[in-house]
């Protein structure tokens, strides 16, 4: 089937109802605290990395002042073990007074004041993950009403000590009770990954009008084997998988943990390049006060992002399985483009992979194509055949246009990109690395 084609199949499945609050028309990105400070609550042994307004704020700052937020990064999202052991006398959630002395609806402003979003969690058991307070069937409605009143613009809805019956009433009810309260309120459930992710158990199409995005699989841990079993389990099950997303509605396989110590440089693009082909939320889980340059540059990456961020909100797919270890994965863009993405599974050595736009299914024709991660060009017809080589554990990366579709300088910002001088000889160099 060619890329035409498959193109238009992408097309006729992204046609399904989206909750209907206007938020998230792509996938969002931001930071959550999760994967890399968990429930560290001991401020007086470890003030920097607990969970408390002061973690959230510098994480707010840096965004803020180190670039991030122009990127598109504007979500600062609280995860578990944030509340009090208790509800005030009102009944209503209330958090840690001495980790959040100034309170929510302060941090909330905070964050607005600098032009970004603040994201809170809650659980509909009656405890949380982490032994907090839940969110059960009769505290929705006033929960709702609570996250609204303190302005927060995300909510993450676990399903921590919660049966497959309280799940099917609640995460319906609780957004009918976010939209209630008249604050745009982005939805995030978690409802799939506790009934197996897959159909028929899960039904995508009411996920779709009723959550901005959801957890599919379990969580994302510190390391290169938790990256690939979740690529595993969502290009394993695209068939299913991929129709559910699109925009307002996007599966999410959880956090970014570039930066963190689990990855070398080549997972750690590895993981940026096969988010950004799933379409997928992009929330880094790290220490942005101490962040190396090399994680950095992945994350800040605009045509990665450009990438993930695509109007058209249609999820990728892996095309291509070889014995060798080599995958290939596509996904159709905007202005008839699209991403291509080479990505090996070996640990030996680097592979050199021979193949042609034509075997890959593109139709006929001339084709411009943009290394993402070393800035590089060509042009190449269909049916000539080029070598990429791909590191261990690593990918290639790149955007494919026909040529009068490709602007590189929009990519460009104050004429530089990763440090380096536009020219407008670039666009047709022939590369001598990648090809």
């Amino acid at each position: 089937m060619h890329v035409a084609v498959l193109f238009f199949a992408f097309a006729l499945t992204g046609t399904t109802l989206a909750l209907d609050n206007g938020l998230m028309r792509t996938p969002p990105m931001g930071w959550l605290a999760w994967e890399r400070y968990r429930c560290d609550i001991d401020c007086e042994n470890d003030p920097k990395n607990c969970i408390s307004e002061n973690l959230f704020m510098d994480m707010a700052d840096r965004l803020a002042e180190d670039g991030w937020k122009e990127l598109g990064y504007v979500y600062v999202n609280i995860d578990d073990c944030w509340s009090s052991k208790q509800r005030d006398d009102q009944g209503r959630l209330q958090p840690d007074p001495k980790r959040f002395p100034g309170g929510i609806k302060k941090l909330a402003h905070y964050l607005h004041n600098r032009g970004l979003k603040l994201g809170i969690y809650g659980d509909m058991g009656k405890l949380t993950c982490g032994g907090y307070p839940g969110t059960p069937l009769d505290k929705i409605e006033l929960d709702a009403q609570t996250f609204a009143d303190w302005e927060v613009d995300m909510f993450k809805y676990d399903g921590c000590y919660s049966n497959a019956t309280e799940q099917e009433l609640g995460y319906p009810l609780m957004s009918k009770a976010l939209n209630a309260t008249g604050r745009p309120i982005g939805y995030s459930c978690s409802w799939p990954a506790y009934q197996g992710g897959l159909p028929p158990k899960v039904n995508y199409t009411q996920l779709g009008e009723i959550c901005n995005l959801w957890r599919n699989y379990g969580d994302i841990q510190d390391s290169w084997d938790s990256v690939l079993n979740i690529v595993d389990w969502f290009f394993e099950n695209q068939d299913a998988l991929t129709s559910a997303a699109g925009p307002g509605r996007w599966n999410d396989p959880d956090m970014l943990i570039i930066g963190d110590f689990g990855l070398s440089m080549e997972q750690s693009r590895s993981q940026m390049a096969l988010w950004a082909i799933m379409a997928a939320p992009l929330f880094m889980s790290n220490d942005l006060r101490t962040i190396s340059s090399g994680a950095q540059s992945i994350l800040r990456n605009k045509m990665a992002i450009s990438i993930n961020q695509d109007a058209l909100g249609i999820q990728g797919r892996r095309i291509v399985k070889e014995k060798s270890g080599i995958e290939v994965f596509w996904r159709p863009l905007s202005k008839n483009a699209s991403a291509l993405l080479f990505f090996s599974r070996r640990t030996d050595m680097p592979y050199r992979y021979t193949t042609s736009l034509s075997k890959l299914n593109y139709t006929a024709g001339s084709y411009k194509v943009f290394n993402v991660f070393t800035d590089e060009t060509a042009s190449l017809k269909d049916s000539t055949e080029f070598v990429v080589s791909v590191n261990p554990t690593g990918v290639v990366m790149w955007y494919v246009s026909a040529p009068a579709k490709f602007n590189l300088r929009q990519f460009y910002q104050g004429g530089t990109l990763h440090g380096r001088v536009y020219d407008d000889r670039e666009e047709n160099a022939i590369p001598r690395v990648f090809l």
